[in-house]
Order: C-alpha cells, then structure tokens, then sequence
C-alpha cells in the first residue's frame, strides 16, 4: 500500500521526460544489474568471507530495520515535490544516486589516488571541465569538497596565508559561514554594508581598501539570490590590489546561462577571481555532500605542502590530498558528478536547460506576485529565488510579521492541497528604504521567501500561487 505521501504528493502533469518524481523503486533493477556486475569483480579475489564475521547480520534483521528506517523517514518535508519551495533542498538526480549507491559498495576515499584510483581520475576530470565553465585556463587548481562550508574555508585559509596581516572582507548579505571561518582562522573580518539593492557599499571598501586582503563577492546570496557586482568590485580590486574570492556555491552553475541573465557582465569576469566556490549538491543535481573550490594560480598549492610517512607513495602523480585541506574524502562523490555530466554536460543546453527552468520558474512566480493586488515583491529574481509578502490591513511590521508566519504555517497543515515556502528576516531600517509607508514598530520584518530549485516547479509556480493566495482568504 502507497503511504499517504506518495499519494497526496504526486503530480502528474507536464514534468520533465527523463524525471520521475515519486518511483525511485523503477530505477532499482539498473542498480541490481550494475552491482551483479561490481560483484563479479570481488569475486575475482576469492571467496566472500564476510559471513564469518561478527558483524554479519541475517537479511531478515537488516529488512526489519530497514522497515524502521523507512517509516522514519516518511517524516520529511515532500523535497521532491514542486509544492515543497522552501529551503535549498530537492533529491539527486537519480543518475547521481545510482552512481554514489553504486560506488559506495566499495567505498573509495580520494585523498591519495591508491585510496579510489578510478574515482580520483574522475573527480579530476570533472575538476577540470568545472573550471572550464569557469573560465580558467590549465595553471588552475582545484577539487571536491565535502561541502561549500569547507570549500569557503580553504578559500579563506588561503587568503589569509597570502596576507596575514590583513582581513577577509564581505557584505552584510554574505552567508554567515566567512565570518565564522575568519574567526576560526584568527582573521580580521570586515562586514560591508549594502545598498537598498543589497549591493555591497562601494565607498565603504574604498575607504576601508588599505586593511582588506581578500574581498569575498557573493555570486547568488542564500538570502534572496542576489548577485554581486563582480565587475565593479575586480576593478576596485585592481585599483587596489587586494584579491577577489568568488562564493558561487549556490549560483556557480548560473554561469551555463550567463547570456540569459540580467548579471551577464559579471559572471562574464568570474575567471578573473583568484578563488571561486561552488556546490554541485545544489544546481549540479548530487547528493550531499558535494563542494568544489577552485584557484586561479596553481602556484597556492605551496600552501597546502605536507608529507605523510604512508600515503603517497603508489604515484609520482599529484595526490588529491595534497592540494586540501580536508583527508578522506567520498570518492563516491566524484563518481555521482562524473556520471551526472556524462548525461548532463556542462553547456547551455546541457545542464543549462534545467537550470534555465528553475530561473524561469522565479521569474514566472514574481510576475504573478507583482500582478496580483494586494502583492509585494521584495526583489526581482536574479537567479530562482524570490522574496514577497502579502500587505496586512494596517502597514506596519508588527502586521506584516504576524501575516507571514501564519500563511507559513498554514502550508504545511494540509498535505492535499499545501505549500511548504520559507521565512526571510530583513532589518527594519533596509525594508523601510524600499517600502517607506510602514509604521517600523519592529526590529525586523518577516517575508516569504520560496527556492525554485527544481525544474519540476516552472510549470507548477500557478498552482503554487494559488495555493498561497487561497492561504490568505479570511
């Protein structure tokens, strides 16, 4: 029997030819096919021997917990579904969970290249073609990371091994990781300001140019998807001669559709960065977790320079470890990213045409939002995330909060017919700035803020809409 989830969640119409939305059991016969195959390979170095070991458990055992685990996570918000716009979160594409599944029977670790010798030459051939999407040539450096947080780290470690008398410096907007990771380097930490626009202050950095070393410019903020002027900001840094480091871990992938974007000019300079961060778990389909950092001069791999009396030795080759800052790593990542760009190549018309839907959905969902009475957009979407709110009767925070949080929460109480979005703090006086005819009687305003990260969602955003607005009658 169908859990109720399954069966309130699926939605038929208009999605994608090579997705399915709810039957991940359908693509279990290409992984028993694909492991029966794997298994020939053990069995070549002798019998399994794993039964006669204390660990072993029967099948029944594993089954009913399984079962458990199963129900467990039945608990979940529907990530799949195109109703579920809340937080940066969807499922893998299933060629990336295939591989990672497959790939994780032997458990590869990418550090040194005997630790998963096929995953290592995956994982830099698909360095290599990220950093073609970039733009830099081959002096570049780079790898997988276990996530954007420890790519954003080792950016900053850099950054601070370069100028260690001076500090990392970032927009108010910026995501918190670089002032936690400045601390946790002992970096001084510098937070710009930023315009009505949630640009970052261009006269604050000029005044503050002679204590910066490294200015991180945000490519697609978690906030509301702004993008930073990369442009303006390279030139200040020329001008200057601080270094430039590029978040991108939620908008690296935009690049594929530059052309299409309002920010052309400045995803255009983005192989003028020394450093760049980008997050294939988010816009590049895998599973967590999955991050890359790159670097524009190969010579920084001095910084990383160490030795270890057992693990480079089966290779003259360059290890994967010696060039980051993390040790084991999943070769099971690169082997879902590697098979993912073999199905989905790095062009416009490759994984560009699925991140071409999920911007169209933001657009498409803002257009409706700004034509529906009653309706306020916060920001006209740069990438796929948008953020509005529904104007209370009297025009002051306090409503506005108490507004938000109730069709929020009315969401996620009917399952049939529900929506799941997020919540968007903006300080009192930033919002003012935009929408002055509120009565400022709270520290901060409260917004609706929805992710349209799946492509399934471009033709479900009327439906979604809908569902909101009908959240509000009454």
């Amino acid at each position: 029997m169908r859990s109720r989830w399954l069966k309130y969640y699926q939605w038929e119409s208009r999605l994608h030819s090579d997705r399915v939305l709810n039957n991940y059991s359908e693509y279990l016969p290409l992984l028993q096919e694909a492991v029966k195959k794997l298994d020939e390979w053990r069995n070549r170095y002798g019998d399994d021997l794993s039964d006669t070991l204390p660990v072993h458990l029967e099948h029944r055992v594993i089954e009913t917990t399984l079962s458990k685990l199963r129900e467990k996570l039945n608990n979940n918000y529907p990530f799949h579904h195109p109703q579920y716009a809340g937080q940066m979160l969807k499922p893998p594409h299933p060629a990336a969970w295939l591989a990672y599944s497959l790939a994780m029977t032997i458990n590869p670790n990418n550090h040194a290249l005997d630790g998963g010798p096929p995953t290592s030459e995956m994982e830099k051939e698909v360095i290599n073609q990220l950093a073609e999407m970039i733009g830099y040539d081959s002096n570049h450096l780079g790898h997988l990371t276990s996530g954007g947080t420890v790519a954003n780290l080792e950016a900053l470690f850099i950054a601070r091994e370069i100028h260690p008398e001076k500090a990392i410096a970032a927009s108010s907007n910026a995501h918190y990781t670089h002032s936690r990771m400045s601390r946790l380097l002992r970096a001084e930490y510098i937070e710009i300001p930023v315009d009505r626009n949630g640009f970052p202050d261009l006269n604050f950095i000029k005044n503050h140019a002679h204590k910066i070393g490294t200015l991180v410019v945000t490519m697609g903020t978690t906030g509301l998807g702004i993008v930073e002027p990369l442009d303006d900001l390279l030139n200040i840094a020329n001008h200057f001669g601080f270094r430039v480091h590029a978040d991108a871990a939620y908008g690296g992938f935009f690049k594929l559709i530059a052309g299409e974007l309002p920010s052309q000019k400045h995803w255009n300079k983005l192989n003028r960065c020394d450093s760049v961060v980008i997050d294939p778990h988010k816009h590049g389909l895998q599973p967590y977790g999955c991050g890359s950092v790159f670097y524009r001069d190969a010579s920084i791999g001095k910084y990383f320079k160490h030795d270890s009396p057992y693990t480079y030795f089966t290779s003259n080759d360059l290890h994967l470890g010696e060039i980051s800052i993390e040790c084991s790593r999943a070769g099971a990542s690169a082997a879902a990213l590697w098979t993912t760009l073999r199905l989905l190549p790095l062009t416009s018309e490759g994984l560009g045409s699925v991140i071409r839907k999920t911007r169209g959905a933001a657009t498409k969902f803002a257009e409706l939002v700004s034509r529906q009475p009653g309706w306020q957009l916060c920001n006209t979407p740069d990438l796929d995330i948008v953020g509005y709110f529904k104007e209370p009767k009297i025009k002051s925070l306090q409503e506005l909060n108490r507004l938000s949080r109730r069709i929020f929460e009315s969401g996620m109480r009917d399952i049939e017919s529900g929506f799941h979005l997020s919540l968007f703090t903006i300080e009192a006086d930033y919002f003012a700035q935009n929408f002055p005819d509120y009565i400022v009687d709270e520290k901060q305003a409260v917004v609706l803020r929805s992710v349209f990260m799946k492509e399934e969602h471009e033709p479900f955003v009327e439906e979604l809409f809908r569902r909101i607005s009908s959240a509000c009658i009454g």
